[in-house]
């Protein structure tokens, strides 16, 4: 699933593209992607301007003249294209805008969706998630208030979009390795400088990451070699018995309250 160094990617090579732009064109062909009728859809959007793009957590606001917010969460499977005719994706498409000659694809929204909302909807929308893990008013101490309270593992809250906005699987195991804890230990278990070293480590790893063009494969758009590019830096997740980068021993894929884990033995001791 694409987590914020994909959306923040994602958000970069949009804003480029299509902001000042006017959307000609759209087309919607699995009806549960969208929030209105297709056809209401598609004529609400065509000859807005897309004023600018922004990036909430794992979601992407696409802000239209009108004041209405375009809003594209990609969940499991979901990504996005921008392309011609000439170069269309070889998968399923949901939802199409187009941009004189140029469209974005929607690509694998089984679960995804694209909601066309009010400023206020938008607002309310988003008024449960976490904060943003970059936001410079997130100091150390305010990102350990996060968690109080908390008893469970320290990865079902890193992935909790309630407590912070943006972080997943991957990030949330690549941020425990880079901290030296692992990601199954309890939350009270933590000591003051653990949490020092996963603040430091959340924003040094989201920042690479991003830089990197985060982990999802799939390019954006002919001749994009940027996106994808953090998947080989990946240093535990998605490596299970691979070598550690750091010291040979072989990474331990396991599970944490049902979800999959990645880390180094020896790196990460046991607390």
């Amino acid at each position: 699933m694409p987590e914020l160094p994909e959306m923040e990617t994602y958000r970069n090579m949009l804003s480029e593209r299509i902001a000042g732009r006017t959307i000609t064109g759209a087309s919607v062909t699995r009806e549960k992607t969208v929030n209105l009728e297709p056809d209401a859809f598609v004529q609400a959007l065509v000859g807005r301007v897309v004023w600018f793009v922004e990036r909430r957590g794992k979601h992407l606001l696409l802000h239209l003249d009108d004041g209405r917010r375009l809003i594209i969460h990609l969940m499991l499977g979901g990504s996005l294209y921008y392309g011609d005719d000439a170069d269309r994706p070889d998968r399923t498409v949901q939802v199409e805008l187009s941009f004189g000659t140029h469209k974005l694809f929607g690509i694998g929204l089984r679960l995804g969706y694209v909601h066309l909302l009010t400023a206020k909807e938008a607002i309310e929308r988003f008024e449960e998630l976490g904060p943003e893990p970059l936001d410079p008013r997130l100091t150390v101490e305010k990102f350990k208030q996060l968690f109080k309270g908390k008893r469970g593992a320290l990865k079902s809250s890193l992935v909790d979009q309630h407590t912070i906005a943006g972080i997943g699987n991957c990030y949330a195991d690549e941020i425990c390795f880079v901290a030296s804890v692992r990601p199954g230990i309890k939350i009270p278990a933590l000591k003051d400088e653990d949490w020092e070293r996963l603040y430091r480590a959340m924003q040094s790893v989201l920042r690479e990451a991003t830089a990197s063009g985060g982990y999802m494969e799939g390019p954006f758009y002919q001749g994009d070699t940027l996106t994808g590019g953090f998947n080989a830096l990946c240093r535990v997740y998605d490596r299970g018995g691979e070598p550690c980068t750091q010291c040979g021993t072989a990474i331990i894929q396991a599970e944490v309250s049902s979800k999959k884990v990645f880390y180094c033995p020896a790196c990460q001791p046991e607390a």
